[in-house]
């Protein structure tokens, strides 16, 4: 099997501008899941749509941003960026622009095609990450920048957007953003090197099982983040908290994960996956038993702090964890797409089995799959393959 070499560059390295406008456009991409409570809120507020389609609304943008960033790294061709990236952002320019104008059903067709075309966006951003010398690192610098993109876009839409206009106010900000998008894609480099392919086969090849393994561990992971994160607010009302303060701690969450994806970027070839995913993984058992607990205001704060830094810090040290295990880095294309059906796959499971006055199921939950992650990437350390893969 070709491998790719650790420490370097797949094909020539990116400029400057080229790297900003592939990290930016990958941003712009996956805008809407830190803005979704807001946009949605205020279609229902508006009777755009009612309190089931909200779910469903919600469920099938991120399903389909999902698939489309893992396939679209994946399928689409390594030429032609420009293209693939002005065009997929004006489809995601056009979608926000037509939601206030659609209801019901249709309004739930535009986001799925909004969250395809915001997929393939982030598709562009991981075919570099996957190129890159040091993938722990880049991956870092884009989980922070979306985090704190997101985070700043979130502020803007409460604090300026008057509330009988929110439904025209935040669409209108996120098409202006996927027009902003198209212009910045004309910076993006004209192609991308082929990554390595196994001896004597070409085109789509399937992940090797290590590499699927690896890929479930990051789905498995993030099912578990966003359950829980999704039921903060009622896990911090079930303890007799106010939602205040559930405010407040997803505002210190928000901050403590830019933080967490700072810190893994400075760190990034320092630390080994591994180690970090093991530590990682104890400290958040801890931290959901605590919220499993009658916490006062200001645990429940820390606790979110420290969920939020573990979440952006552990992210980036998957990617050299599916590099291990395929060596292409093929296979590393599909983490930001896989990671993305996880989060949307994690909290409609958990809402069958949670009800508003016990969410105690979205607890055990989250920890099952993050002990199932575990069990995994400690196979993928210690269960080593006796003959190359092919």
């Amino acid at each position: 099997m070709n491998r790719a070499q650790p420490g370097v560059w797949i094909g020539p390295r990116p400029t400057a501008m080229q790297i900003a406008a592939i990290v930016f456009v990958g941003t712009i991409g996956i805008l809407i899941p830190g803005v979704q409570p807001i946009v949605l809120g205020a279609l229902l507020a508006q009777r755009h749509i009612s309190l089931s389609q909200l779910g469903t609304t919600a469920s099938v943008e991120l399903l389909a941003m999902g698939l489309a960033a893992a396939l679209g790294a994946a399928l689409l061709p390594s030429r032609r960026l420009r293209a693939i990236g002005i065009g997929a952002s004006l489809v995601l320019a056009l979608g926000n622009y037509l939601t206030p104008l659609a209801a019901a059903e249709s309004i739930t067709a535009l986001r799925a095609l909004t969250g395809a075309a915001g997929g393939v966006l982030i598709g562009v951003t991981a075919c570099m990450i996957a190129r890159s010398a040091a993938p722990e690192r880049w991956a870092g610098i884009y989980l922070s920048v979306q985090t704190l993109a997101q985070f700043i876009l979130a502020a803007v839409m409460t604090a300026w957007i008057d509330p009988s206009r929110a439904v025209q106010g935040d669409f209108g900000m996120l098409a202006i953003a996927g027009l902003i998008c198209a212009v910045a894609s004309f910076a993006l480099p004209s192609a991308f090197q082929a990554l390595p392919t196994p001896l004597g086969k070409g085109g789509f090849v399937m992940p090797p099982p290590r590499a699927l393994a690896a890929l479930a561990c990051v789905f498995l992971v993030l099912m578990y983040i966003v359950s829980i994160w999704v039921y903060y607010d009622p896990i911090a009302r079930q303890a007799g908290l106010s939602s205040h303060i559930s405010d407040t701690a997803v505002y210190v969450s928000l901050a403590f994960q830019v933080l967490g994806g700072t810190v893994a970027t400075l760190s990034a070839g320092r630390l080994r996956w591994f180690p970090v995913f093991v530590i990682c993984a104890a400290v958040d058992l801890g931290m959901i038993a605590l919220l499993g607990t009658h916490l006062s205001a200001l645990f429940f704060i820390i606790d979110a702090a420290v969920f939020g830094f573990i979440w952006l810090f552990i992210l980036p040290y998957l990617v050299p964890m599916i590099i291990e295990a395929d060596p292409t880095r093929r296979s590393a294309v599909f983490a930001s797409g896989v990671g993305l059906l996880g989060s949307s796959v994690g909290p409609t499971m958990v809402g069958l089995i949670v009800s508003p006055d016990d969410t105690q199921g979205a607890l055990w939950f989250g920890a099952a799959c993050l002990l199932c992650s575990l069990a995994i990437a400690v196979g993928l350390r210690y269960l080593r393959p006796r003959s190359p893969q092919f």
